[in-house]
């Protein structure tokens, strides 16, 4: 997985290929093949092994979880996966293949994990029902890849601090209806 990460890094999605990475690793690349039917595969698994399938765990506390799930994130856009997304993000525009298996094998498991901290929240009563989930996992994990993109600001632990501190403003108890839409 980390020469898959390097050579995102060094040379984007479609600079790394089976032959070259068995090369790094010293193997065959039949035993490659074995595990990942394709390069679209392993790069999805490095990907995945680099984020974490998972990212909020159940701490009992809708703001640890929240920050468990965006705190990976500065985790992995503050190392490798920062430098390689911009060159893995165009190269999902020119292949929907790459791109249906990150969304699934990456977006999928995440924002599940994520829905799963707000319906814990609510069932809680840590946060009011009614709020649109999808768009409050969009608040909380969009800075992050919107400045691993774009480069304009850093990935801090500030931010994840910052982030979930408004979207916990927006959901606590008693605050619905007050300036966010119900769904």
């Amino acid at each position: 997985m980390a020469a898959v990460l390097e050579g995102l890094r060094l040379r984007g999605y479609r600079g790394v290929t089976i032959e070259g990475i068995a090369r790094q690793v010293m193997r065959a690349r039949t035993s490659l093949y074995r595990r990942w039917p394709s390069k679209r595969h392993l790069v999805a698994d490095a990907v995945v092994a680099e984020l974490g399938a998972q990212p909020a765990p159940d701490t009992g506390s809708l703001r640890k979880d929240l920050k468990a799930a965006v705190g990976t994130l500065l985790t992995a856009f503050r190392g490798t996966m920062g430098k390689a997304l911009p060159g893995l993000v165009a190269d999902m525009a020119l292949d929907p293949a790459l791109a249906r298996m990150i969304r699934e094998k990456v977006l999928v498991a995440r924002r599940r994990s994520i829905r799963a901290a707000f319906e814990r929240a609510m069932a809680r009563g840590e946060s009011d029902r009614g709020f649109d989930i999808d768009v409050l996992i969009d608040m909380l994990t969009a800075p992050f890849y919107f400045r691993a993109l774009f480069g304009h600001l850093p990935c801090t632990p500030a931010t994840v601090n910052t982030v979930v501190d408004y979207v916990l403003s927006i959901v606590r108890p008693g605050r619905i209806g007050a300036s966010a839409p119900r769904a």
